[in-house]
C-alpha cells in the first residue's frame, strides 16, 4: 500500500511540474544564464580555467540551482493542499516521494548543467564514469537535505529566509566532500586513493535520508 501511494505521489509531482512548465523552464534558464555569466566574468576564450576552480565553480552553480529547484517542494504548497495530503497518505510516503522526485529532477539539471558547462568552460574530466557517479550521489544528497529543510521552513512565517539560513549549515559539509571527491575523479586519480571519500559521501546521504524519514512524521503532525 505504501509503495503504491509513493508511486502515485511521484506521478502527481511530475504532472504538477508538467502543467507548470514555466517553472521548469525557468530553472533551466537560470542554470544556463549562470554558466554564461561565469563564462563572461572570467573572460574565457577557450576553456582556460584551472581544474580546481572549474570543479568548485560547477558545484557552486549546481548548489544554487538545487536551492531554487527544491525550495518550492513544501514552501509553495497551499495549506489546504497539505491538509488534503495529510488525509490521503502517510508522512513517510510523502517525504519519500518528494525526495525521489527532486533527486531525479536535480540529476537531470546536473546533467544539463554539465553539458552546457563543458561547452563554454572546457572539459578537463578524465574519469567520466566516476565523475557521473559522484554527480548522482551529490544530486541525491542535495535534494534530500533541501527537501527536509523546505519542509521545516514551510512551518515558519518567513519560510524563504529560513530556507536559506537552515540549508547552508546542513549542505556545506556535504558540498566540501563532493568537491574534493569529484576533483579526484576529474584529475583521473586512481580510484583506490579516494574510494573512502566516496563511501563517506554515501554515508552522508544515508544519514540524511534516514533522519528525514524518522523526523518528518513529527514535523508533519504539527
Amino acid at each position: 500500500m505504501k509503495e503504491s501511494s509513493i508511486i502515485t505521489l511521484i506521478k502527481k509531482e511530475f504532472l504538477s511540474e508538467w502543467r507548470q512548465r514555466y517553472a521548469l523552464n525557468g530553472i533551466v534558464l537560470y542554470l544556463a544564464s549562470t554558466i554564461f555569466v561565469c563564462y563572461m566574468s572570467f573572460g574565457l576564450k577557450s576553456g582556460t580555467l584551472n581544474g580546481p576552480t572549474w570543479n568548485a565553480l560547477f558545484w557552486i552553480i549546481l548548489l544554487f540551482t538545487a536551492t531554487n529547484a527544491v525550495a518550492k517542494s513544501f514552501i509553495q504548497e497551499a495549506s489546504g493542499r497539505l491538509l488534503y495530503y495529510y488525509s490521503l497518505a502517510k508522512a513517510e510516503s510523502i517525504i519519500i516521494s518528494k525526495t525521489i522526485y527532486y533527486s531525479l529532477l536535480l540529476m537531470i539539471m546536473a546533467m544539463i548543467g554539465l553539458f552546457f558547462y563543458s561547452i563554454v568552460m572546457g572539459n578537463p574530466i578524465q574519469d567520466w564514469p566516476m565523475y557521473i557517479l559522484i554527480l548522482i550521489l551529490g544530486s541525491v544528497g542535495l535534494a534530500s537535505a533541501l527537501t527536509m529543510v523546505s519542509g521545516i521552513a514551510s512551518k515558519a512565517p518567513n519560510s524563504t529566509s529560513l530556507m536559506a539560513i537552515l540549508s547552508f549549515p546542513a549542505i556545506i559539509p556535504m558540498l566540501l566532500v563532493i568537491i574534493k571527491t569529484s576533483k579526484s575523479a576529474m584529475d583521473g586519480i586512481d580510484r583506490s586513493v579516494y574510494q573512502d571519500q566516496v563511501f563517506v559521501l554515501l554515508a552522508i546521504n544515508a544519514i540524511i535520508i534516514a533522519i528525514t524519514y524518522m523526523l518528518f512524521p513529527y514535523l508533519w503532525r504539527s
